[in-house]
């Protein structure tokens, strides 16, 4: 048996460029792109984590749009990624959803470009994932990443992904990609 595998993108709080503590906007591409790297890799759910009403709003609408409108009809593969999709408030509450759902605590697991704060490397996490049944959440920040408040709630950091320069600064939705596949596929 696997564990269960979930995602949380948080838009807030994250930091900015200068370290301060932050809210981002929601955006289509991360929206659709991570949906569509979850539904390759069976991960449970998605949450999108804003505590704007316009911004989860938005997520509402969009997912709406592919899982319940015209969009599903024409493209029913974009459905079944959308529909994993879910909005949540704050992480706590995604955490909390989970737990309900899977009836035991999740393990946190956050990833940062910052290889000083790595506990966990991929090979550990994906052997931890194959052999196991606990939840895991994979937690990713937007804007310049997650604020310490949410590190400090996981259990684990992942390491970084590095290409063979110094240059560290992916999309979330490619770090999202790259992260699914090295855990799943080792």
């Amino acid at each position: 048996m696997s564990a269960p595998i979930y995602l949380a993108l948080i838009h807030y709080p994250v930091v900015n460029k200068n370290g301060q503590i932050t809210g981002s906007a929601l955006t289509n591409m991360d929206l659709h792109d991570i949906a569509r790297a979850g539904r390759t890799f069976g991960v449970k759910a998605y949450y999108v984590v804003t505590p704007y009403e316009d911004q989860q709003n938005l997520a509402v609408q969009i997912t709406d749009h592919w899982t319940h409108g015209h969009g599903g009809t024409v493209n029913p593969a974009r459905k079944s990624a959308l529909e994993r999709v879910r909005v949540a408030q704050t992480f706590e509450a995604a955490c909390n959803d989970i737990e309900a759902e899977q009836g035991k605590g999740v393990v946190k697991v956050a990833t940062s470009a910052n290889s000083r704060c790595a506990t966990r490397s991929c090979r550990q996490l994906g052997q931890e994932l194959m052999i196991g049944n606990t939840p895991h959440v994979l937690v990713f920040g937007t804007a310049w990443g997650l604020a310490p408040e949410v590190m400090d709630q996981c259990d684990h950091i992942l390491e970084p992904i590095q290409g063979p320069g110094s240059y560290n600064h992916l999309s979330v939705r490619s770090a999202a990609s790259i992260y699914l596949d090295r855990l799943i596929n080792g």
